[in-house]
């Protein structure tokens, strides 16, 4: 049994839809970013660094991995899913997680704060990472363009990417033109463990077409910012 500590992030999304994917049981416990629930002394106990998602591996001496990268990389390597035994498939995988991890999670994230979240419009700011993302949208879909999967098969480089992805528009980057990130996008949206592993630990509605459901999601977002 794990314990899964989220909220309904993209991040989040990475460890919920991993665990999904392997069919793994867990339970889950929800984390109020929004009210600082990750500054607890408890939740600091288990992530130092106050963010989700973390899990705790019950069946492994109640084991704690916190960041979302490490947590899909222990899990596939717990069942031996999502991540090729040999040295180049898994670097390969790991290559392309890495990727989401330092460029397409940070650049989306600061286009979410400058262009959703904080009330000042910034301009070059908001240009910089749009701008940016989609550079990234592109390495994306040069890579899809010579294979089906970002890595050989299927895995976890695959899941962590699409977590981001597929929030474009809240974070306001185009993906007009991009063919083979499109049929990769659909492919995956269609994928049952994803579409309930994107549902943990709630479902959130689309925000694009609610102007006041999105803009009192910003507001939520905007106060855990700055706790």
């Amino acid at each position: 049994m794990i314990d899964l500590y989220t909220a309904p992030t993209p991040n989040g999304h990475k460890a919920s839809c991993t665990l999904e994917e392997l069919g793994l049981t867990y339970d889950t416990h929800v984390v109020d970013i929004s009210s600082g629930d990750q500054h607890a002394p408890e939740f600091r106990a288990l992530n130092p660094n106050g963010r989700i998602p973390v899990i705790v591996d019950r069946d492994a001496a109640d084991f704690v991995v916190f960041e979302s990268g490490a947590i899909m990389l222990y899990l596939a390597e717990k069942t031996g899913s999502l991540l090729p035994a040999d040295a180049r498939g898994r670097s390969r995988v790991v290559q392309w997680l890495m990727f989401q991890m330092s460029g397409i999670g940070p650049m989306m994230g600061q286009a979410n704060v400058f262009y959703r979240y904080f009330p000042e419009k910034i301009q070059p700011a908001i240009d910089r990472y749009q701008h940016e993302a989609r550079r990234l949208f592109e390495v994306l879909d040069t890579r899809l363009g010579e294979s089906e999967w970002l890595a050989d098969d299927y895995s976890i480089a695959d899941i962590a990417n699409w977590c981001w992805v597929r929030t474009y528009k809240w974070s306001g980057v185009s993906r007009d033109g991009l063919e083979n990130l499109d049929r990769w996008l659909g492919v995956l949206n269609q994928r049952p463990g994803l579409q309930r592993g994107v549902a943990v630990p709630f479902a959130i509605e689309s925000l694009i077409e609610d102007e006041q459901a999105a803009a009192e999601f910003a507001s939520r977002a905007r106060n855990s910012l700055q706790r």
